[in-house]
């Protein structure tokens, strides 16, 4: 199943990401909560992540890296803003520097991801919220939608993983 749909609202600077996924929402909620899960999913599957902190609180902050095919890497932050398990995450997200810190480089963008029970699957939304349309265009002109397609095409497999073990 994974991304049924995405929808860019270039008017209210957001990027949508529906996704269902055959396990219900309390298993959904764990490939965000535990890094080990997280890591196997959040990136392309050819930008792996390495979660090097993932404070799962409301205040708390994740720092982690993507692993390019060259050896190159992409370091990331995220500052939890909200938590409602299983249902509701919430969180700032930007580019850190070398030092695994908030660089500032194209801002800040706020991202909300909504679980929902439909029976025997789950219905995950992720919206991204932009501060410009110029940081809106550059995050899809560096390949945004379809990373993050790519990466949320991951769960299913490692849903399937635990479900057979």
């Amino acid at each position: 199943m994974t991304v049924i749909s995405t929808h860019k609202d270039t008017e209210n600077l957001t990027l949508t990401f529906v996704a269902e996924f055959a396990a219900d929402v309390e298993r959904v909620w764990q490939v965000w909560e535990d890094p080990r899960q997280l890591e196997r999913w959040w990136g392309p599957p050819t930008w792996p992540a390495t979660f090097v902190r993932h404070d799962f609180v409301e205040g708390g902050e994740s720092r982690y890296y993507m692993t390019g095919p060259e050896g190159e890497k992409a370091r990331g932050w995220w500052k939890t803003t909200a938590v409602q398990a299983p249902n509701t995450l919430e969180f700032d997200d930007g580019f850190a520097g070398e030092d695994g810190e908030p660089s500032g480089f194209l801002g800040t963008t706020h991202c909300v991801v909504k679980l929902e029970g439909t029976g025997a699957t789950t219905r995950m939304t992720t919206r991204s919220s932009f501060e410009s349309l110029e940081q809106l265009e550059e995050m899809l002109k560096m390949g945004m939608e379809e990373g993050m397609r790519e990466a949320m095409g991951q769960i299913d497999g490692l849903l399937a993983l635990e479900a057979n073990a």
